[in-house]
């Protein structure tokens, strides 16, 4: 799988299965050192949260652009706030390699896709469970990456809801039947129980994040997410 062509993000390595460990389940007081933890990562994903569109708050644009300064990975943001229309392009313009907005809140979903990739980033598009991917089947061409919510938005450490697997894939089929480069990612109680499932239902980005920060040796807990996708995938 390629990018599109003449995408400006060409640059980023990103073919085949990736997995983007999230930042949510690190020791923020030390968030440096832990995304160095995870140096065999295709991603660092990060979660930004307001506490209005999901009841938790986290980190936002100046911790962004501080990590932007001190990681190797290219950053994949997921925005889960209020009015994206407004702040999402701020993430493109410092430096994230994707930024990801969620279509419930969003006002003019295209064209806030269409102004995440002038700034030179990939935009995506998120899904919270119950929300249908049907809807959105003609808006798949102006996005680079589909994220399907596994569980609700809002904090880690939550169960897999298996219900979504259906929902992963049709989108999957969505994707397929335009003959698009879109990837589909999934987030959310990712695991190595869970993301044989996912990349069977036709996720390629895996968000994983106490699975990873919390093993031993994370970067061998993302070598082996990584075998387990991959072995599920060559079941198909």
């Amino acid at each position: 799988m390629n990018l599109r062509p003449g995408h400006p993000t060409d640059s980023l390595h990103t073919v085949g299965l990736q997995i983007s460990p999230s930042t949510l389940s690190s020791d923020f007081a030390i968030l440096a050192e832990e995304c160095r933890r995870v140096s065999s990562a295709d991603w660092l994903h990060v979660d930004v949260m307001d506490n209005h569109f999901v009841p938790n708050l986290t980190l936002g644009l100046p911790v962004v652009e501080s990590m932007l300064k001190h990681v190797e990975q290219p950053i994949d943001c997921h925005l889960m706030i209020e009015d994206p229309d407004r702040w999402a392009p701020a993430y493109a313009e410092a430096g994230a390699g994707s930024v990801t907005f969620h279509v419930e809140a969003a006002h003019a979903p295209i064209r806030l896709a269409r102004e995440i990739r002038h700034q030179n980033a990939r935009a995506g598009m998120a899904l919270k469970p119950a929300t249908p991917v049907e809807p959105y089947a003609e808006m798949l061409t102006e996005i680079d990456m589909l994220l399907i919510m596994t569980v609700e938005p809002g904090f880690g450490g939550q169960k897999f809801l298996d219900i979504v697997v259906p929902k992963i894939q049709r989108a999957r089929e969505l994707i397929s039947g335009q003959d698009i480069d879109v990837w589909l990612q999934v987030d959310g109680g990712v695991s190595e129980d869970t993301i044989g499932i996912c990349a069977e239902a036709g996720a390629d980005v895996f968000v994983a994040g106490s699975a990873v920060f919390n093993a031993e040796n994370p970067n061998d807990a993302i070598t082996k997410l990584r075998q387990l996708a991959t072995a599920a995938q060559s079941n198909l």
